[in-house]
């Protein structure tokens, strides 16, 4: 019942931003908008079916309570695909177990995970000397831990092979999180929209920590929020056993629930939306037909509101985030740029190291086995952690409790998709520019005067680029950290009486303009000339050499498709042919050794779109959707896509707990020989084989 009229209410909610966000897309279609251009190359083809990564690692069974070996593969989707060994995987038998691993975090001591448990369950603690829920045989564990699916135990032999594994399980709950398809520039931002308005309208204001995975996962996770606190009223207290065995219990209780909410939630989303292109067409004849009527309509709208709201927000702004907007920008800034810095030292060092190789080996003759390398690096989790980590150094402190940011890991994943996202730019700029020169070079002097002349130049492109980028994420970070908390304040004031605006929207245009949008663009209008300056001033890392660009007017640009993921790990020369991943499953169906079952798609990597230039989202969508903002501003939420890896598969449905599936001197940078792939001990990467051969993931 409960389940039934969350989602109701959200599928009217859904309803309501369809037309807006038809409107926008229609209008950002006829009018355009303007902006600096990517000087760097987005990758149209993607790179797909390489394995990113493979090795051995121990895995908890929970049905016998014993560690055993698995051989674990991580392929281009980022699901977490375990075999029971890797003669299992040559021999394509079926996986044991595959993971989508969208809302799970990565804990690596078994105190933090007893922490959690304990927490998850008040009152249910162990007494001391019993024994807790969870032992581990190493002393280097690696957990994933999800508020509502199941778990998974990990473990390996030493620090190093953790730290490998655990930046391999960070890059796939990164993808995985990023998992809302950037096809549509109408049900992306029409779907995120009605997740805000249906959490602002229960006065939860702020980032949402679980906007994570496709739609269907997000709505599971919305459903589960209200949930959770009543099952656990009602079922805790009938929990029978020791309190280990309790914890363990409510777990497994937790996940067939959530298992349940997410059958649901599809089944009720999908037919959301089938309802809403039926009706399409006709709204959009409507919006091409009365177009300037509807922007005269909403504009008169926008007047009245702005003339009830300014004076109050602007006052709001300049006592409540004016004094903050430059600790935000510092705290944000450091660490971003820094992290992009680090991108552009670990591609100037690929590409010098490859050169250098080409200088003392092959020549020509092993170009092309140097650059299916190269090809990789934006996607291998090992070399992009020390571009990644830099992140970790973000902190809002005190900030954070005042604007009610519930946690930094939203800011933090969107900085690491971007960076991602310039180094897949720059790699994919190089192999175009070199490809262009093959033609003309004679020897092998030839061709490293080449290489090196190109990497100037794109390293002057990256330059250029990211600070755009950087600038735009830092707005979009001020954005979602300044809007919901002026919504919350000025709520008490304005919220109640916004419905005697609805009289002034035409009946015929109800669909496409809605007052609680407009009103919460005016606030948005109230503080974007505060960000627009503080970001104008301190946008560029200090770094750059290139001028920093302006943020392009109106709702964002969108460019050429973005690339999907490639694959990180090196497979070796002659390793064969390509093996497509398995497909991750619905939620939590483990597959038996022998048997294996149709499978939903594999999931669309994650992360909640900021806002404008089309990225996903790694953190709730921005407030407001399809604002009139002052030029130059860029919106915190259409759906345009530029700056971000498309997903490599698209529209999965997957549950997150789903089972079975600057420039530096040149001296500087010491040559190395050709870059190895970082595989811990033990582990390696595996032969690919043809597509024909995926298992496919289980059904519940």
């Amino acid at each position: 019942e409960k389940t039934g009229k969350v989602l109701g209410e959200f599928c009217r909610c859904y309803k309501e931003q369809f037309g807006v966000a038809l409107f926008n897309s229609v209008r950002y279609e006829i009018e355009g908008a303007g902006g600096p251009q990517a000087q760097l190359l987005h990758r149209k083809v993607p790179l797909e079916d390489h394995v990113i990564y493979s090795g051995n690692i121990f895995q908890y069974i929970e049905e016998n309570k014993k560690w055993r070996n698995r051989f674990c593969v991580v392929p281009h989707n980022y699901g977490l695909v375990l075999y029971e060994n890797k003669l299992a995987y040559e021999r394509e038998l079926p996986p044991r177990v595959l993971v989508n691993s969208a809302g799970y975090k990565i804990l690596t001591s078994v105190e933090q995970y007893l922490e959690l448990v304990n927490n998850s369950l008040p009152g249910v603690t162990p007494k001391s000397g019993h024994s807790p829920i969870l032992k581990c045989p190493t002393d280097f564990p690696l957990i994933l831990w999800h508020p509502y699916a199941r778990h998974y135990y990990f473990c390996v032999m030493t620090g190093k092979e953790q730290e490998k594994w655990r930046a391999v399980f960070q890059d796939c709950v990164r993808h995985c999180n990023n998992g809302i398809s950037e096809d549509s520039r109408v049900e992306a931002p029409a779907f995120t929209d009605a997740i805000r308005m249906y959490r602002q309208s229960k006065e939860q204001y702020g980032t949402w920590d679980m906007l994570c995975g496709n739609e269907t996962q997000v709505l599971s996770n919305l459903v589960m929020e209200e949930l959770l606190p009543e099952l656990r009223s009602t079922i805790g207290p009938r929990l029978k056993g020791k309190a280990p065995e309790r914890q363990r219990t409510w777990i497994q209780v937790s996940d067939a629930v959530y298992r349940m909410v997410y059958e649901l939630a599809k089944a009720q989303y999908d037919a959301a939306v089938a309802r809403c292109e039926q009706e399409r067409p006709q709204l959009e004849s409507t919006i091409r037909t009365d177009m300037d009527q509807i922007i005269t309509s909403k504009e008169h709208l926008a007047s009245k509101i702005r003339a009830f709201v300014l004076p109050k927000a602007e006052v709001c702004v300049r006592n409540h985030v004016q004094p903050y907007i430059s600790s935000i920008l510092e705290a944000l800034m450091t660490p971003t740029s820094q992290g992009f810095a680090e991108a552009r030292e670990v591609f100037f060092k690929e590409v010098t190291d490859m050169n250098m190789n080409v200088v003392n080996e092959g020549g020509l003759e092993k170009l092309a086995e140097y650059m299916e390398k190269l090809s990789h690096l934006a996607f291998h989790p090992v070399k992009m952690q020390s571009c990644y980590e830099k992140m970790d150094q973000l902190k809002l402190e005190g900030l954070q409790q005042r604007f009610d940011v519930s946690s930094t890991s939203v800011f933090k994943q969107r900085a690491q998709i971007h960076m991602r996202q310039q180094m897949d730019d720059a790699v994919y700029t190089f192999e175009t520019l070199l490809h262009q020169e093959l033609g003309k070079l004679q020897g092998k002097g030839d061709l490293c005067k080449s290489i090196q002349r190109i990497l100037e130049r794109v390293l002057k492109k990256f330059d250029y680029d990211s600070s755009t980028v950087r600038k735009k994420f830092f707005r979009e970070a001020l954005l979602q950290i300044t809007i919901p908390f002026l919504l919350k304040k000025l709520a008490p004031t304005c919220k109640g009486e916004l419905a005697r605006f609805q009289e002034l929207i035409f009946e015929d245009f109800a669909s496409f303009i809605l007052v609680e949008n407009t009103y919460e663009e005016v606030v948005l209008q109230s503080v974007m000339k505060d960000i627009m300056q503080g970001t104008g001033t301190q946008g560029a890392a200090p770094s750059s050499p290139v001028p920093v660009a302006e943020i392009p007017a109106g709702t964002g640009t969108q460019g050429a498709a973005p690339s999907s993921p490639v694959p990180g790990a090196e497979v070796p020369s002659g390793a064969g042919t390509r093996r497509a991943a398995p497909a991750p499953p619905v939620p939590g169906a483990e597959v038996s050794a022998g048997g294996q079952c149709a499978a939903p798609a594999s999931p669309v990597p994650g992360a909640e779109v900021l806002s404008g230039a089309g990225e996903q989202r790694s953190a709730p969508a921005s407030p407001v959707s399809g604002a009139d903002v002052p030029s130059g501003a860029e919106m915190p939420h259409v759906t345009p896509r530029s700056s971000v890896p498309a997903s490599p598969v698209s529209g999965a449905d997957v549950p997150s707990e789903a089972e079975v599936p600057h420039v530096a001197p040149r001296s500087s940078v010491p040559a190395s020989p050709v870059p190895r792939a970082d595989v811990p001990s033990g582990a390696e990467v595996p032969q690919v084989t043809p597509r024909s051969s995926v298992p496919a993931s289980p059904v519940p």
